[in-house]
């Protein structure tokens, strides 16, 4: 039986996968400094008119590259209540996949790590941490309505210092990953901060 055409849209979505992966590589071996398009159609194995066709440039190239990489970073978030237990999860998830960090979120640390030295980055992982942030103040927020999480806690100052421990806790994977044991410090971590946000009634895990 002869295997069924692919449709235009099957195919385009395979090139785009396969040049994000292509690049995702290229930023994790030579740097994000290396990266063209040129190099990422060569990789893939596509000619730099397509890669062109489907970016357009390699600022759009990045900023799909970032997004996607840390697309549903922690799986299983999309169904929860927003509040103190979900906050938690993504604290200990994050660390967890950390630890089994592939190309693409080596890839989205990186970027991120260059993000302050360089104009084309910096926009991206602008909106990239403050979406993240954005989320926790949202959990914070429910969990001082709901009495989890303690009323003298400000959404606004407990966002960032999260998000600041997890990336650097994820550089620090990246660079000596021996030195950082995430299976031991997702479960420290959680425990640390339901400590320090969490009522008295609801400090039990």
């Amino acid at each position: 039986m002869p295997t069924p055409r692919r449709t235009q849209k099957q195919r385009r979505d395979q090139a785009e996968a396969a040049l994000l992966a292509a690049a995702a590589e290229l930023v994790v071996e030579q740097g994000v400094h290396s990266l063209t398009l040129a190099r990422v159609g060569e990789r893939a194995g596509y000619s730099r008119g397509i890669i062109a066709h489907h970016f357009g440039s390699k600022q759009a190239l990045l900023e799909l590259l970032a997004r996607t990489a840390q697309a549903g970073f922690v799986p299983g978030l999309a169904d929860l209540p927003p509040g103190l237990d979900r906050l938690l999860r993504l604290i200990d998830g994050y660390i967890d996949e950390l630890g089994q960090v592939g190309t693409a979120r080596h890839a989205f640390l990186l970027l991120w790590a260059e993000a302050p030295t360089m104009p084309e980055l910096a926009p991206i992982f602008r909106e990239r941490d403050e979406t993240f942030r954005a989320d926790l103040r949202v959990d914070v927020a429910a969990g001082i309505a709901d009495g989890t999480i303690r009323d003298d806690l400000a959404p606004e100052e407990v966002a960032p210092a999260i998000v600041g421990q997890l990336r650097g806790i994820g550089l620090q994977r990246l660079l000596d990953p021996p030195a950082v044991d995430t299976e031991r410090l997702r479960r420290s971590v959680t425990e640390q901060w339901r400590r320090a946000l969490a009522t008295p009634s609801a400090r039990q895990p």
